[in-house]
């Protein structure tokens, strides 16, 4: 009889140094059998929620966490009866293709999800799992009867599942849905929008929904006490929001910031963007036209699109500019950065600039598109505000911020006049330069805002 070889998976690092995810929702379950890159679960890391894919076939045995979890990289995800003996067997086809990706990946091909943190070279040097956490040993293969009675062994209950879009899938899971229990009726066998919230009216129907909207994921009742009031619950910081706080307090600590700001008047610009909207289409939205007025101006002050090297003894400067774009997500701010930006036209920022906000929201924005900017551009108008000292995007040296376009009365001419005026607000690292140098850059763009015609020729 051959003896079964259990594979341990480990969280991998999944980028930018990453030392824990999220577990958010498992896609398999103890029982099934799974191929070489199959995704088994979904987790959220400090950049975006990504699936996780296995880098062996074989049976599940064992399952380490539960949602709302965190793992460290280099714990173990998940372990697999590959069904291979000690040598008694030839290769099946997946481990070769394993075999394969681990000669990839020692190859340097980045792939780095897949089979990534398995061998010891992998691993070493990365944070071990906790002193005294629980590690589960494969439980024993269930009873015929069991298998042919509990719903994990029933395949039915885990059946592949197709959900092609991760909005619908973060539906499903905020509605606190399985997907495999969803009756799908896509053309190509998908789960679509109307599946999930057909689903989410059954559950609420038989009460279900109910009890999973009592406490979510992570969050405990603590009938505790502090400071005379009774604490209601305490939930763990999600990776995100843990990688949001450290960065901005690095910034705080740091960087010795300096605020300036300018109200303008975008009247001439607000009644041209209108008429630049081609036949059919949509205008250029006023993101991208002062983010073109932004990297005109930052050709002339090219400082404030620089970096301090790690011990502040050196200025990096930059052939061109990497676009910082601050996004609003339910899942916390987002800074997805636009490459060499100033090689772009107003249509070209439009164009990205919306796709970047869609996959931000979404949450399936790819960690490498989180990094790299050399000036970050902050439009918090569309949350309502007119004005903010924003925190410096570290290692930036500078963020403009932009404020809401509104109606004001202004002085033209001796008259008073209702105008389209908007604030600009400029935070700058003082170590770089001084405030004549930033307020220099804020004229430049006021100039380009208040005169848009003057930039047209170079856009």
């Amino acid at each position: 009889m051959t003896a079964l070889t259990t594979r341990v998976f480990r969280l991998p690092d999944l980028g930018e140094g990453l030392t824990e995810a999220g577990l958010v929702q498992w896609l398999v379950a103890v029982g099934d059998t799974i191929v070489t890159d199959q995704a088994i679960a979904e987790v959220e890391t400090a950049k975006s929620i990504v699936e996780l894919p296995s880098p062996f076939a074989g049976v599940v045995t064992a399952l380490h966490g539960e949602p709302g979890e965190t793992i460290d990289v280099g714990a173990p995800v998940l372990e697999v009866d590959d069904g291979a003996g000690s040598g008694s067997r030839p290769a099946s086809p997946e481990s070769v293709e394993h075999d394969a990706y681990r000669e990839e990946e020692r190859a340097g091909s980045g792939n780095v999800l897949i089979g990534y943190g398995t061998s010891e070279r992998a691993t070493s040097g990365r944070r071990r799992p906790r002193a005294g956490a629980r590690v589960d040993s494969p439980p024993a293969p269930p009873s015929t009867e069991q298998a042919r009675s509990t719903p994990e062994s029933d395949a039915s209950a885990r059946r592949p599942v197709a959900v092609r879009s991760p909005l619908v899938r973060r539906l499903a899971r905020d509605l606190g849905l399985d997907v495999h229990t969803i009756a799908a009726t896509g053309h190509d066998g998908a789960v679509t929008r109307a599946d999930v919230l057909a689903a989410a009216v059954d559950v609420a129907v038989d009460g279900a929904a109910a009890q999973h909207h009592g406490t979510g994921a992570g969050a405990s009742t603590d009938e505790g006490v502090l400071d005379g009031l009774s604490v209601a619950s305490r939930e763990r910081l999600s990776p995100l929001r843990k990688a949001v706080s450290a960065k901005l307090a690095r910034s705080r600590s740091e960087i010795p910031e300096a605020t300036v700001w300018v109200d303008v008047d975008a009247t001439e610009l607000w009644n041209l963007r209108a008429q630049m909207a081609p036949e059919g289409g949509k205008a250029p939205s006023v993101t991208a036209l002062l983010a073109r007025f932004v990297l005109l101006a930052l050709e002339d002050h090219s400082v404030l699109a620089s970096r301090l090297s790690d011990d502040a003894s050196e200025l990096i400067s930059f052939e061109g500019v990497n676009l910082g774009v601050a996004a609003d997500t339910d899942r916390g701010l987002m800074v997805p950065v636009i490459p060499r930006a100033h090689e772009l036209s107003i249509e070209q920022l439009d164009t990205t600039l919306r796709e970047l906000s869609a996959t931000a929201r979404s949450g399936s924005m790819p960690a490498e598109r989180l990094r790299g900017s050399t000036f970050t551009l902050n439009n918090y108008g569309g949350l309502g505000v007119d004005g903010s000292a924003a925190i410096i995007n570290h290692p930036d040296v500078a963020i403009l911020g932009i404020g809401r376009i509104i109606e004001r009365p202004w002085v033209v001419d001796g008259q008073i006049v209702a105008r389209r005026i908007v604030q600009l607000s400029l935070v700058f690292d003082h170590r770089v330069c001084d405030g004549g140098y930033a307020a220099s850059f804020l004229r430049r763009v006021t100039e380009l805002i208040e005169h848009p015609m003057r930039a047209f020729g170079r856009v």
